[in-house]
């Protein structure tokens, strides 16, 4: 008891920095994305469908290899009849990340509850080394 009480500030700044750790990973797990690596596995072993949502001026200097082109402000009109099944995963890619975080909420709106957007987008799969076609 007496180390607590001497000792109160290390312990405090311990908690605190354990704290700022685990939050990175507790953000993540709920914003609905996953790493490159993730998004391989899926498409690999639950043949997820990939929706790259950039514009198809974006989409034509290169793009993941099988991604359909939905623009996301075209998303809530075209994105069921690019994608008809449901219950398969949705991956969405942008990017950076950022608009395929809020094409995730519009895809789940509609009924695609499996959708995720892939962390930092087609920079983070070209850093990954995975392929990219050009259209």
């Amino acid at each position: 008891m007496k180390f607590i009480v001497d000792n109160w500030m290390l312990i405090l700044i311990a908690l605190a920095s354990g704290g700022m750790l685990f939050w990175p990973m507790l953000r993540g797990a709920s914003s609905g994305s996953l790493t490159a690596q993730g998004a391989v596995q899926l498409i690999n072993r639950e043949r997820a469908v990939v929706v790259d949502v950039r514009e198809p001026e974006e989409f034509a200097t290169g793009h993941v290899t099988g991604a359909k082109n939905v623009p996301l402000n075209e998303l809530e009109q075209k994105l069921p009849a690019a994608v008809k099944n449901k219950s398969l995963p949705l991956l969405l890619i942008c990017a950076t990340g950022a608009r395929a975080q809020r094409a995730v909420a519009t895809a789940k709106k509609l009924g695609y509850e499996q959708a995720q957007a892939v962390s930092g987008g087609l920079k983070s799969w070209k850093e990954a080394n995975l392929p990219v076609e050009k259209a």
